[in-house]
């Protein structure tokens, strides 16, 4: 089992006070009910969850529901709206404030994951964290990593003597992408008045189409099914929870007997760009592989934003369970191989690897380039399965190691700053980014 590290035990072990949790409301308690275990598969490989029910919509992004590939599905429920800052359709949506979802979100006054906000006093450093599902994390989890990252924070703060108090935000929200995100910092992040702002993420755009000549005839061909590939026993831990107990415990006995391996893909080939360093990419191109060039575009501007109200901006490397050779346990290991198999067919996991590999070293010259923290959680996080939910997202003990690692890497950071006496900042009064809900009712022809 993966250790902190000597020194590190008491702080490790350290969890924050639960998140105030209210009854759900009657009416979101109905339609939770209501949806049950459906799943409307909007495309190939996304669904349709609980979770879609509760958020309260862009108006500009809702404005065809009876024609909107999501939205329609979702009309027989009063849909949630909110009026956008900017007057255009991102984000595309907000979690409601103040409020216990069914799903297991807690939110706080302006509809972030969390505890209610605590407003800025002259010795606060406030750190923020934006990004997708990998940042905000399921809902029925106990807490996220910057909830994690606030108490052991201040409990360094306290062996240290430090007189300062961090607060730590939650501003991710699952299926964001670099452009999503860069709105959600100008809207929301903004306002909050913040001295750092982490940004991880790294799947939602992640494609190696433009590397493969035949990319469109790939992907529409049919993907594996997890059944077919793990065989008799893999099906069988689906069906009946004996088999299912057998095989975790032969697993924990030191046997493979039943590892389910990659499926088996179509033959391509990646064609790289001429003369790309793959180790020291040119950032500036054009052509850079899996959007990452438009995702450079959208951090740039988060920078500017951001450098624009005196806050700092870090970038952190992002963390993916894919390897050559990696092998799940089929009752444990099911979501990981469906991320790595179905949601990403039909590429092979060695390129998946080599590319987020590539995506990280990206990430890391953008930030050395610009002057910015670089935040290597990725080459501190262990590659085990015992820690993934699924390829990308992680268990609770999974997501515990992943806020150590961010510890590890920003203690340094803010240790820094606080002896430069940068930190913490005089800052003007701070205006939340309220928003109100208008639910509207809407009959489709």
């Amino acid at each position: 089992m993966w250790q902190p590290g000597s020194g590190a035990k008491d702080t490790w072990r350290l969890s924050p006070s639960p998140l105030p949790r209210a009854p759900p409301s009657a009416e979101d308690a109905r339609k939770f009910k209501e949806f049950g275990s459906t799943r409307i598969e909007v495309q190939l490989g996304v669904d349709i969850t609980p979770y879609e029910l509760f958020k309260v919509w862009n108006r500009q992004y809702a404005r065809d529901p009876c024609h909107h590939g999501l939205l329609k599905h979702l009309v027989r429920w009063p849909l949630q709206l909110f009026e956008p800052v900017s007057s255009g359709d991102r984000p595309r949506y907000r979690y409601p404030p103040n409020a216990t979802l069914p799903t297991g979100l807690v939110t706080n006054e302006i509809g972030w994951r969390g505890k209610p906000l605590r407003p800025r006093q002259a010795r606060t450093v406030r750190i923020v964290f934006v990004g997708a599902s990998t940042t905000v994390e399921g809902h029925q989890m106990a807490w996220s990593a910057p909830e994690l990252l606030e108490k052991w924070l201040n409990t360094w703060a306290a062996d240290q003597q430090l007189d300062v108090d961090f607060q730590v935000l939650n501003a991710g929200r699952e299926g964001a992408t670099s452009p999503e995100i860069a709105q959600i910092v100008k809207d929301e992040v903004v306002p909050m008045q913040p001295d750092l702002v982490v940004f991880y993420e790294g799947a939602n755009q992640f494609d190696l189409a433009s590397l493969v000549r035949n990319s469109r005839e790939l992907k529409a061909l049919p993907r594996p099914s997890f059944e077919a590939t793990a065989g008799t026993l893999g099906t069988l831990a689906r069906s009946s929870s004996l088999a299912a107990h057998v095989l975790v415990a032969l697993r924990q006995t030191g046997w493979g007997l039943g590892d389910v391996p990659e499926a088996v893909k179509p033959d391509y080939e990646l064609q790289w760009p001429e003369n790309l360093d793959e180790q020291d990419p040119d950032i500036t191109r054009l052509d850079l592989p899996v959007n990452i060039g438009r995702m450079l575009h959208d951090l740039d501007d988060m920078r500017a934003t951001l450098s624009g109200v005196g806050a700092e901006f870090a970038v952190s490397s992002f963390v993916w369970l894919v390897f050559d050779g990696l092998k799940v346990d089929p009752v444990q290991g099911r979501w990981i191989w469906r991320t790595n198999n179905q949601l990403y067919w039909p590429w092979r996991y060695r390129d998946i690897r080599r590319l987020v590999d590539f995506q990280n070293r990206v990430y890391a010259k953008f930030a050395r380039t610009r002057g910015l923290p670089f935040l290597d959680v990725a080459g501190r996080m262990p590659l085990d399965p015992s820690l993934f939910a699924d390829g990308l997202h992680m268990t609770a003990s999974g997501v515990r190691v992943k806020a150590w690692a961010f510890y590890q890497e920003l203690v340094p950071l803010l240790a820094a700053r606080l002896k430069s006496k940068g930190w913490p900042k005089t800052h003007d009064r701070e205006q939340w980014p309220l928003f109100a809900v208008e639910r509207q009712s809407i009959t489709c022809p």
